[in-house]
């Protein structure tokens, strides 16, 4: 049998609102018909924000403490909804979904990265694909700081996967000259890391944490790890399969 390429696709809160308040479970059934479609060639892991976006549908907290802890509370309420419509959508197309939450600390042990790899491996192996998310209940960087990206990096690396896709809100890296111009043009291919980080624009989603900054650093983690990384627009339909096929802009950073 030949190797199946090892994918992790983070997906930002921005991608699965399709930058509306609601999570957009239309762009869900399309993650899962690529899924569907490249399964036989591709295994996936995902990383997936979106607790906080799911839970502010339907709840509203009132709370005297800080906004922190409102989030964190929002993310306990909304995470197994996320979960749920994944596993539902998931169903429909032959698709098995398991869920792992993890925090930062988890990368700084020995014992819990061995026991993370072992425990997605089993899962893998077994066509499984693991939804990951921050534990935001007990650690709220994901909160704070980078929406996921750099948590995904650090999970590509343990994992040893062959690509690593964030799929956000553009076209992939702009040059900072045509952000100027209004006429947004993909910088395609990076070879020199240096050359990339003078051309990155710092600006925040409307639901994500993140913006670019911390792309190029989870693209930076993947690097050290000899993971290329592809920034996609997972606003559109068929992101990935169109990447593959390079049918669409978008920025890979080899």
């Amino acid at each position: 049998m030949q190797k199946k390429k090892r994918i992790l696709l983070k997906i930002g809160s921005n991608t699965l609102t399709k930058e509306t308040d609601n999570i957009s479970r239309g762009k869900i059934e399309d993650i899962a018909n690529q899924i569907a479609k490249l399964k036989d060639t591709c295994e996936f892991i995902i990383v997936s924000s979106g607790a906080i976006a799911v839970a502010k549908q339907f709840v509203k907290l009132e709370s005297l403490q800080s906004e922190v802890f409102v989030k964190q509370a929002l993310a306990s309420i909304g995470q197994p909804h996320l979960i749920r419509i994944y596993q539902e959508i998931f169903r429909e197309y032959g698709l098995l979904s398991s869920q792992c939450l993890l925090s930062y600390s988890d990368f700084e042990k020995e014992e819990s990265k061995t026991n993370i790899t072992n425990t997605i491996n089993v899962l893998v192996n077994n066509n499984y694909i693991p939804i990951i998310n921050e534990n935001d209940t007990v650690a709220t960087d994901e909160i704070k700081f980078g929406d996921n990206d750099k948590l995904a990096a650090l999970t590509a690396s343990l994992l040893e996967v062959d690509l690593l896709i964030i799929a956000t809100n553009t076209n992939g890296i702009y040059t900072k000259e045509s952000i100027k111009q209004k006429q947004p043009k993909t910088i395609e291919e990076v070879t020199n890391f240096d050359d990339l980080l003078s051309e990155v624009v710092s600006s925040k989603s409307s639901h994500g944490s993140g913006g670019m900054q911390s792309k190029i650093e989870a693209a930076e983690v993947a690097k050290k790890a000899n993971i290329e990384t592809w920034i996609v627009n997972g606003l559109e339909d068929h992101f990935m399969t169109n990447a593959f096929k390079n049918k669409v802009p978008f920025t890979k950073i080899k």
